[in-house]
């Protein structure tokens, strides 16, 4: 057997290497651009903003909880009709009416189910957002915006139709 017939598949499985590293590269590229980083939950702002300002939300929260404390108030997230509720008091004890709140709702890690609302109703302090039916059931995010006055509060917290506990994040 001559030397020549011995190493014929070295070129070959070099060559198949090249092309398995650019293929690989090039959807490494595609799936980077299908899924964005700078989509973030943080604050209801995208990475920059927040990474800019992290020191200025960081102060807003703790001005925020020294005059207010800010409770989520749903006893249950159901599916089929989905009540988001916070209830909001003074370090007095009194019943805060005036806020500015929104909310979205949201799953984690998907921008496409996005679902904001504003303008609650309001009695005695409990702010109330009827979301209504949920496309899905399982894990949601329920992002929140307090303004009241000067001070802003952000509030994330994570639900869940399939449990009666959120928790805060």
């Amino acid at each position: 057997m001559s030397s020549r017939k011995k190493g014929w598949y070295w070129p070959y499985a070099i060559l198949a290497s090249i092309f398995f590293i650019i293929g690989a590269s090039a959807l490494t590229i595609v799936v980077a651009v299908k899924n964005p980083v700078e989509m973030s939950d943080t604050d209801m702002q995208d990475y920059h903003h927040y990474d800019a300002n992290a020191n200025a939300f960081i102060n807003a929260k703790i001005a925020f909880n020294k005059k207010y404390t800010i409770s989520y108030h749903s006893h249950k997230f159901d599916q089929e009709n989905a009540v988001v509720s916070y209830q909001l008091v003074d370090k007095s004890g009194a019943t805060v009416n005036d806020a500015k709140m929104k909310i979205m709702v949201t799953r984690p890690g998907d921008h496409n189910s996005d679902m904001p609302f504003e303008n609650p109703t309001v009695q005695e302090g409990i702010y109330t957002f009827n979301v209504g039916k949920l496309p899905l059931a399982g894990r949601w995010n329920i992002l929140c915006e307090i303004k009241v006055g000067e001070d802003t509060r952000y509030l994330n917290l994570k639900v869940s139709t399939l449990q009666d506990k959120a928790f805060e994040y």
